[in-house]
């Protein structure tokens, strides 16, 4: 038996006979489960961004410090390439599974697993080809749990709730990018004890959320039928349909890749051309001042816009103060000039976080698809992980260094700004 698509977007009617799995939520979340999905999301991005910021770059550093950059740029391209298909698979599966365990817990756990497999594998990869080859299975497991956990925000979270869950989610993000960041300082140049520690709070980041979950059961009877071609269209979201949906993606996505050309080659920034110290120590500092900034924005940012109801103008405002942020680095390329960079990009990118998030959630297409629909907003966030090493690799090495990237990033993601004001159905 199919199931129609109902609209999940803001001002929609409230539709009857509809299974619990799928009807818009209207009771407030608990505490606890808000918890729960704090801390999948810390072990997600401490999996993520230890190995990005630093255990990469010094494995990288390791194999071939003449080519480190390049090196770098294969294995981040490669990993965020299976990114790219792990979002929407995952997350379309999960919408289709009738577990009774609900529809997404199965699916974090199954990506976590992997995401561990992949970073044990990482302590002793042998090779470039081994190092690209695990990362990719890292990618694949981590955003697979990503696009679980997200999908279970809007199918538990009511609209009024949202910009605040949005902001603890967010939350976990940046403690999840701090504790990788401690790691991977921790461990300094001896990066196979770092990638052993990052799968351990992966592991342990999801364990709670596996006993307070509460995912609701999709009843069998009302799983829609399944067709090869259905499957691979359904990846496909028209922007002409639902342009919302589609204004929302290319926001996202420019300022994401704006994001990630600025802290890709932090490591490197700071050692070739800050000539701090000791870099590593320098990334979990910097880390650091961007995490506390973006917990303070992510959580008063996300309470704000839902007590105003508005969602366009924080997301322009924050994506203005990202591109500054980038501006900074470009022309003040000294530890002063890092550490206010740094500020500063903590107080639009958590800002940003929240109330993105937010908005997306009102413009999804249908809450049959939830899963698979954030799973292709995700793509959003990956994408530009394949296309940050290219893009930033030929202007560091050839085409003026630090200052063109980083001012290269912040015309990018002010883009993202202008974009969003395409958005109608939310204000």
């Amino acid at each position: 038996m199919a199931l129609e698509a109902q609209p999940t977007g803001a001002g929609a009617e409230k539709y009857a006979n509809v299974p619990t799995a799928l009807d818009e939520p209207q009771v407030n979340v608990r505490a606890r489960w808000t918890t729960a999905v704090v801390l999948v999301n810390v072990g997600i991005n401490a999996a993520f961004f230890g190995p990005i910021q630093v255990l990469l770059g010094q494995q990288a550093i390791a194999m071939d410090e003449a080519n480190k950059e390049g090196i770098l740029a294969l294995v981040t391209g490669c990993g965020a390439a299976v990114s790219l298909v792990a979002n929407p698979l995952f997350g379309t599966f999960s919408d289709r599974t009738t577990s009774r365990f609900g529809r997404r817990i199965p699916w974090v756990l199954l990506g976590a697993i992997l995401g561990v497999i992949g970073l044990l594998g990482l302590a002793v990869a042998p090779t470039v080809a081994a190092m690209a080859a695990l990362w990719c299975v890292v990618q694949l497991g981590c955003n697979g749990a990503l696009a679980a956990i997200t999908a279970a925000v809007p199918d538990r979270v009511p609209i009024r709730q949202r910009g605040t869950i949005g902001g603890m989610a967010s939350m976990g993000t940046v403690l999840g990018i701090l504790v990788g960041a401690a790691i991977a300082a921790a461990v300094g140049t001896n990066f196979v004890p770092g990638y052993a520690v990052c799968a351990a709070v992966l592991l342990l980041g999801v364990l709670y959320y596996l006993f307070v979950g509460e995912d609701q059961r999709l009843d069998p009877a009302l799983r829609p039928a399944f067709s090869w071609h259905a499957f691979f269209t359904g990846f496909w979201v028209s922007p002409r349909k639902y342009p919302d949906f589609g204004w929302a993606w290319i926001t996202r996505f420019l300022v994401n890749v704006g994001n990630h050309l600025v802290t890709l080659y932090l490591l490197f920034f700071l050692r070739d051309a800050v000539g701090y110290d000791s870099p590593e120590l320098g990334v979990l500092i910097l880390t650091g001042i961007y995490a506390i900034m973006t917990l303070i924005t992510s959580v008063i940012g996300g309470r704000w816009t839902d007590r105003v109801g508005r969602r366009k103008p924080f997301v322009i405002g924050s994506s203005v103060i990202i591109a500054l942020a980038a501006l900074i680095l470009a022309f003040f390329p000294t530890w002063a000039g890092a550490l206010v960079g740094a500020a500063v990009l903590g107080v639009g990118y958590g800002a940003y976080l929240a109330v993105d998030f937010a908005l997306l959630t009102q413009v999804l297409p249908s809450a049959l698809s939830r899963g698979k629909d954030l799973g292709v907003i995700n793509v959003a966030n990956s994408l530009p992980q394949v296309i940050a090493p290219v893009i930033a690799f030929p202007l560091v090495y050839s085409l003026g260094g630090y200052v063109t990237l980083y001012v290269v990033a912040a015309v990018i993601g002010l883009l993202g700004a202008v974009f969003v004001v395409k958005i109608r159905g939310v204000d």
